[in-house]
């Protein structure tokens, strides 16, 4: 046992760590290594002699299509996650839930393998539905946070759960790492090396998540819907009720701008990083794959340490710290990287960076939301985590095309970084964690076993 208390268990919580295992090689595989500039590529060799497609009769820059995609995907999160989250907390099926979300996005990810020629609309759809399954998967697996450790444990546990994440991501990484650099002596192609890549993400993605689902559970009692009534209908009027109900703490409020606007920059840096690295720079991807990997493991000690210093200082102190060395990342990379080593440096410290703004926004997050609705307000958090900004890269893709420059383009998010620190300085932690427990006068029961 973590804590006096009966609800929280070893097991679950190692349960749930494991989801972290179990998706994030689709974050870093797919959406970080491999998709981006693959996908480019496919739309480039379908491009005009200006270097320009048109999907729908769009003109678009083939060079942002990528962002513009994940964009879209977000879009549609934005719809879908805060209804996913309502159902979540309306009914005692969190955990089917969770296996729906994450086997749809897996499913996706494994028939990437098919993207191939100049068929890159085959792969805009795919990065679409894969990437709001992501999120929607997201949203269930944070809202579990809450209830399976007190609220003392959580920067700890969120933080261990952000570098087994790391881990996962870093495993198959190397792996497919392996596979690109032995695919002549394999009798294959680069491309095909790639595509099956890619679609390994989401086997892992199924494999890791069978064992989660085995040790979580759903806790109850189940609300049931009136006789007559949808219960996707009354999840829609629980979430417009919720999102009514956010004014009543204006501290989870502030934060969550605070947030949505900083974690949209760095969401989108993760998103282009691999076409920044084969585009501008002219990285091998064998090379840039390289790079991503070894960030996996600098993460690891980045969580950790952001973790470490959390517990002297505070979480958001120790957020606020990462934001800053992110902005220092972007000048950086915007005036010095042009090479494949100072490319690697820019990851690296991308790495020890990621701990801090993410792990502990995540756990300070949890510490200011109501009990029985973690999921519902953990969907309006996911809007903006991992894959899932929409602003960043529109803005980011617009930049690219209007100005020619992946740096312009990348310095342009410092904004992100600087306003999202200004609205996170205003957030008063402790006042915040007092309204919610005003309302939460006992939070035992929203902690109880299904029955």
């Amino acid at each position: 046992m973590t804590s006096s208390s009966p609800e929280y268990s070893v097991r679950e919580q190692r349960g749930w760590y494991l989801y972290d295992w179990a998706n994030s090689p689709f974050a870093t595989s797919v959406l970080l290594v491999f998709l981006g500039p693959y996908l480019t590529a496919l739309a480039k060799a379908a491009a005009d002699a200006n270097g320009y497609i048109h999907p729908f009769g769009i003109p678009v820059d083939a060079r942002s299509l990528y962002p513009y995609l994940i964009s879209i995907s977000v879009v549609g999160q934005v719809i879908f996650l805060p209804v996913v989250g309502a159902i979540a907390d309306f009914g005692h099926r969190k955990k089917e839930l969770l296996a729906l979300t994450a086997f749809l996005g897996a499913a996706a990810a494994i028939a990437m393998f098919f993207i191939q020629g100049a068929n890159y609309m085959l792969g805009a759809a795919l990065l679409i539905v894969s990437n709001i399954s992501f999120g929607a998967s997201l949203v269930v697996y944070n809202s579990f946070l809450p209830e399976i450790a007190p609220p003392e444990q959580r920067d700890a546990i969120s933080s261990r759960g952000w570098a087994l994440g790391y881990a996962g991501g870093g495993v198959l990484l190397a792996l497919n790492l392996a596979l690109l650099a032995g695919a002549d002596k394999l009798g294959i192609s680069e491309a095909m090396a790639v595509r099956i890549s890619l679609a390994s993400a989401g086997v892992w993605w199924v494999v890791f998540t069978i064992p989660v689902l085995f040790a979580l559970r759903n806790r109850g009692p189940a609300r049931v819907p009136p006789p007559g009534q949808n219960p996707v209908a009354l999840a829609f009027r629980q979430l417009a009720h919720t999102l009514r109900d956010t004014r009543r703490y204006p501290q989870t409020l502030l934060f969550l701008a605070a947030y949505m606007i900083y974690n949209d920059a760095i969401q989108t840096v993760l998103a282009v990083a691999g076409q920044f690295g084969t585009d501008a720079l002219g990285i091998p991807i064998s090379q840039l794959t390289v790079a991503i990997l070894m960030a996996q493991f600098i993460g690891i000690v980045g969580a950790i340490g952001f973790s470490r210093l959390a517990a002297r200082i505070g979480a958001k102190l120790a957020v606020a710290a990462s934001l800053v060395i992110w902005a220092g990342i972007l000048i950086y990379i915007f005036a010095l990287v042009h090479t494949t080593a100072q490319f690697f440096l820019a990851t690296a410290g991308v790495a020890i960076a990621m701990g801090g703004s993410q792990a502990l926004s995540r756990s300070l997050f949890a510490q200011l939301v109501p009990a029985g609705k973690e999921a519902e307000y953990f969907s309006i958090y996911e809007i903006s985590d991992k894959g899932t900004s929409w602003l960043g890269p529109a803005f980011y893709g617009l930049a690219l095309q209007w100005t020619g420059s992946y740096r312009a383009a990348i310095l342009s998010l410092i904004v992100f970084f600087i306003a999202g620190l200004a609205i996170l300085s205003r957030v008063d932690v402790e006042k915040g964690e007092q309204d919610v427990a005003v309302r939460r006068p006992n939070e035992a029961p929203a902690q109880n076993p299904a029955h």
